[in-house]
């Protein structure tokens, strides 16, 4: 039999976790100086990925077992960006994302330094290209933001007869937002432009 006293020692003192939650991933943005205006860097992922080819993206990626976020964050950056771990000055944690299909995505800012963006070459198997957008740009600059509606989709097994109203049960219907930004030739959307307009709107 389960005593109290056990019960608080579980509970007193956790910290909350999001529920089911099947994979977290992290990812950097990074800022860098270029000629005294500070821009953000984007990678444009390698056509040959199985996901998202040729989409834009900041370094990051699956936070591996045994490693923190934060880790995970910095261990992607360094190998995506091709640089080394001092030239990552991680400032601090933003706001993180619980995605639609039960990730979370939690996004770090960093400061790239001791290295020109020429210098940078990013490693070819996943990055195609990197390019740079001035903060400014998105300070001045609001997305446009458009919706997405999200219907439940119930496998024929579902045991309606449990549930008040049974098929005709009133289900909540998601809305879901997405965010495009156009900079010269480049079109940043998706996860990428709302942790980038997270980002602007604590900043501002």
């Amino acid at each position: 039999m389960m005593e109290i006293g056990d019960i608080v020692k579980k509970v007193k003192g956790r910290i909350p976790q999001p529920i089911d939650i099947k994979q977290e991933y992290a990812v950097v943005i990074p800022l860098i100086d270029i000629k005294g205006r500070w821009e953000i860097i984007y990678e444009v992922r390698a056509k040959t990925l199985k996901r998202q080819p040729g989409e834009i993206s900041f370094p990051g990626g699956r936070v591996e077992a045994g490693e923190s976020c934060r880790e995970a964050a910095i261990r992607e950056t360094m190998e995506e960006l091709n640089i080394k771990r001092e030239n990552i000055n991680l400032i601090g944690e933003l706001d993180y994302l619980v995605s639609r299909d039960n990730t979370t995505i939690h996004s770090f800012l960093a400061i790239i330094e001791n290295i020109d963006i020429g210098d940078i070459h990013p490693a070819k198997d996943e990055v195609d290209h990197i390019f740079t957008v001035p903060v400014d740009f998105f300070i001045n600059n609001e997305p446009k933001l458009y919706y997405i509606e999200l219907h439940p989709e119930i496998d024929n097994d579902f045991p309606y007869n449990l549930i008040p109203n049974g098929k005709n049960y009133d289900w909540r219907i998601g809305k879901y937002s997405v965010y495009f930004y156009n900079y010269n030739n480049y079109t940043i959307w998706g996860y990428t432009a709302k942790m980038t307009k997270n980002f602007i709107d604590i900043i501002k």
